[in-house]
């Protein structure tokens, strides 16, 4: 009977999880800037006390007593699952949990209101401090875990991938972007030359940009009785998979950042609402590292949301809602297929976005590693924004290391996912034409059907069932290759 107590616990665990969830999201939508210090205690009692519940010694005999019990396939992978996820559970106690917890949420807080300031200098003590823990976090996981102390904390990311893996993919593709972004610049400037890049007229009511992102949300498949819309300081999605609640953020005098940003996270949202239902409160049914995840928003956005036949669906939409007189598809070309080099990763194109990807991936290595202290991080981004990008961001702190939640949220080892699911997006579409030869035409009429019921059967109810090399072979045929995002760039910014 182990499984069916393992079982109960997975069901205990997943309320606590939901709980936990809301509150983020509360936290990041809706909570009064003078409700963040009792918010930080509920949020790190919650995962402490989660934390003691799914960490507890006698688990692991249960654990092994089901291992031993005649199990079907599903019920196997739950349990093997679970047992990955404990034993990196048991890495940390339940104190060092809620300090760090408490800790991450105060420092998120005060980067909110520190990055409008571009004030490094008091942010730098709570940043030191989130350091501090992250590298005694790494070092209690690669003990565990028998691994270095920076795979230990991509592990938890993106199960099974690895620094040396990541490195060496990552070299291959600077050294092919040196010589690419040039060329798309080129190729760019070419395509001006023949038709001049026509501006929107705005401002954009936020009212309307708003409906024009629900329209197309829907259009695409995200279900609204299991899911919302709403705003916040950095663009995310979270809650859980009946619940599921993502953000945007508005500016009034364009509407695309906006509007790809929503298209992004409901890449993200469809995922979650299309994982398994059965034995869904168990690990092995929930998304399967954020790689997989980056995939997912990253095939919406890049894949879907910015070709051509996209726009031919979408910008009667837009013409209606925003009155954008006048404009056709190669004018919505002109600004979603935009190459430029800039300082916000967020609004970065996909040609350089990897870059800025690999810059972070590099110094958050060697901030886990000791190599780097945190007081060095604004001088080492200024270099590599030079050496990769052309840019400096000397003395311009929240457009430089203050501008993702990540590090200030104790997230490291996270920045290599959204590279390779750039990488495993261009894959996956490459095996979706394959086997929905007219996939281009149903986009034109605004039909996803097909398009969903192929990421479904083949990466949406795989969940974590197995490893994320083992779903990319088992959906595209073969290994992730970088060969497929080099050449999804070529055909769509060196065209004349």
């Amino acid at each position: 009977m182990s499984f069916a107590e393992l079982d109960h616990l997975c069901r205990r665990l997943e309320a606590l999880d939901h709980a936990q969830a809301m509150l983020g999201v509360d936290e990041a939508v809706s909570m009064p800037e003078g409700g963040g210090e009792k918010r930080a205690e509920a949020m790190s009692v919650l995962a402490s006390m989660a934390h003691e519940m799914a960490s507890a010694p006698h688990i692991a005999d249960w654990i092994a007593a089901a291992e031993a019990e005649d199990l079907d396939a599903g019920q196997r992978a739950a349990v093997a699952e679970f047992k990955r996820g404990y034993i990196n559970r048991t890495c940390l106690s339940s104190q060092f949990v809620a300090r760090q917890v408490n800790a991450r949420m105060r420092c998120e807080q005060l980067w909110r209101s520190l990055r409008a300031r571009n004030d490094w200098n008091d942010f730098l003590p709570s940043f030191e401090n989130i350091v501090a823990l992250a590298r005694e976090e790494a070092a209690c996981r690669a003990e565990v875990l028998k691994l270095p102390p920076y795979d230990a904390m991509v592990e938890q990311y993106d199960p099974g991938s690895r620094t040396a893996e990541i490195v060496r993919v990552f070299a291959d593709l600077k050294s092919f972007l040196k010589g690419f972004i040039p060329e798309a610049l080129e190729a760019q400037a070419r395509r001006r030359a023949k038709r001049p890049l026509k501006g929107f007229a705005g401002p954009f009511a936020i009212d309307r940009q708003k409906q024009l992102g629900l329209a197309l949300m829907k259009a695409v498949g995200f279900d609204f009785d299991h899911g919302r819309l709403d705003v916040s300081h950095h663009p995310f999605c979270g809650g859980v998979p009946s619940d599921v609640r993502m953000t945007t953020r508005y500016r009034t005098d364009e509407f695309l950042s906006s509007l790809m940003g929503i298209l992004h996270e409901t890449g993200h949202g469809l995922y979650e609402q299309n994982l398994p239902h059965d034995l869904g409160h168990w690990p092995s049914t929930k998304a399967r590292g954020m790689a997989m995840h980056e995939s997912q928003s990253l095939f919406q956005e890049m894949q879907l949301s910015r070709r051509p036949e996209f726009w031919q669906f979408a910008l009667p939409l837009a013409r209606d809602i925003l009155g954008l007189a006048g404009v056709e598809v190669e004018d919505m070309l002109g600004h979603v297929h935009h190459v430029e080099r800039g300082f916000i990763r967020v609004d970065a194109d996909e040609a350089t976005y990897p870059l800025h990807v690999i810059l972070r991936f590099e110094i958050e290595q060697d901030l886990i590693t000791g190599k780097l202290a945190p007081k060095d991080v604004p001088d080492v981004w200024d270099a590599k924004m030079q050496e990769y990008l052309g840019l400096s961001t000397a003395g311009n702190y929240s457009d430089g290391p203050m501008q993702d939640v990540h590090w200030p949220s104790g997230a490291f080892g996270y920045f290599p996912s959204y590279t390779l699911g750039a990488m495993m997006a261009a894959q996956q579409w490459a095996a979706l034409e394959r086997a929905v030869p007219d996939a281009a035409v149903q986009i034109e009429r605004g039909d996803f059907a097909a398009i969903n019921a192929w990421r479904k059967e083949h990466i949406w109810s795989k969940a974590s069932m197995f490893s994320t090399p083992e779903i990319m072979r088992r959906a595209t045929g073969e290994p992730l290759n970088a060969r497929h995002f080099e050449e999804h760039l070529k055909r769509r910014y060196l065209a004349a």
